[in-house]
């Protein structure tokens, strides 16, 4: 894993559809195995350019989410490397059953993409606002499941789990986005990304929240408390070494997730803190709320979802310590 940081907290021109459009149109050039699947999202995921490109690679199966699972598990069946997109709660809730059973119960390594996470959906509202998506996949047997943060870091896992045999579920923001990291960046899925070390507190977060937590190191910092930040983008496998080495280091932990906080990567990190080393933990994220109507930054704020509502969170932490 190597990579380079940027964490000026600007946004970029690009729109994260573009580098999952991006590493599939490279892999479909050398590898005629790998294949989208959609329900009639095109448009919206940029991937009707790569059905022109590639009509043998790119399937619509309509506004079915679940045939267009089956679709997907099927092509798998075959020998192809499939990936199967939907806006985050018809990928999640919709065609949840039909992933369960005729991919990842049949062993078969599908890889699932849910758009316009959380408060992302923003004026499609709630109906449209996965809180819960991840959790789903999360329960899960053997899954992997990933929350990237900007256009490197998607480019980066797309093109690593085309190479897997893991059935997974990957979040990814359609539009708009705040670089955190510089094109050509490598990871590894299942390691976290520490950004900043610290000693007072250990912020854990991912996709939208890794450029607030560091902006709430950056706050935190002013004050005289010294914060670790990790990006955390695999929630599963989770990285259970650097939680603990974030337990130990620091003795309180802050989770920051664009999620429901009480089934989510708050959730998953909590487990491993009980089971390995039991430290203070504040959990930032959506608290048992469906979502609604409005634009990301009110919804943000709504939500408390900001880089305030962190640094009060690890305030609060290194008080119980």
């Amino acid at each position: 894993m190597s990579f380079t940081l940027i964490g000026k907290h600007e946004k970029d021109s690009r729109a994260m559809r573009d580098a999952y459009c991006d590493a599939l149109r490279e892999m479909m050039a050398k590898d005629p195995s790998v294949v989208h699947v959609d329900c009639d999202l095109e448009g919206c995921i940029n991937t009707n350019k790569l059905a022109k490109e590639f009509p043998n690679n790119v399937f619509n199966a309509g506004i079915a989410e679940a045939n267009a699972m089956g679709v997907a598990a099927g092509l798998t069946a075959t020998g192809k490397k499939a990936f199967m997109h939907s806006f985050g709660p018809f990928a999640s809730r919709r065609s949840f059953d039909q992933a369960f059973m005729s991919a990842a119960y049949a062993g078969l390594p599908v890889h699932i993409i849910g758009s316009d996470p959380g408060v992302c959906a923003a004026f499609n509202g709630g109906t449209h606002m996965p809180f819960e998506d991840m959790a789903l996949y999360l329960s899960v047997p053997g899954s992997v499941v990933i929350d990237p943060t900007d256009y490197a870091q998607m480019y980066c896992v797309i093109k690593k789990l085309a190479a897997s045999e893991k059935f997974s579920y990957t979040r990814l923001i359609r539009k708009g986005f705040t670089t955190v990291y510089a094109d050509g960046s490598d990871f590894e899925i299942g390691k976290g990304v520490t950004l900043a070390d610290g000693k007072d507190v250990a912020i854990i977060a991912s996709g939208i929240m890794v450029d607030e937590a560091l902006k709430a190191e950056e706050a935190l910092k002013a004050e005289g408390i010294s914060a670790k930040v990790v990006d955390m983008f695999t929630w599963k496998p989770l990285d259970e070494e650097l939680v603990k080495a974030c337990a130990a280091d620091c003795g309180c932990i802050v989770t920051a997730e664009n999620h429901q906080a009480g089934c989510g990567l708050g959730s998953v990190v909590a487990n491993c803190v009980a089971k390995n080393c039991p430290v203070p933990m504040e959990m930032v994220g959506v608290q048992d709320r469906f979502g609604q109507v409005g634009p990301e930054d009110f919804l943000r704020k709504e939500y408390n979802l900001t880089a305030d509502d962190i640094v009060a969170a690890a305030k609060k932490a290194v008080s119980r310590k």
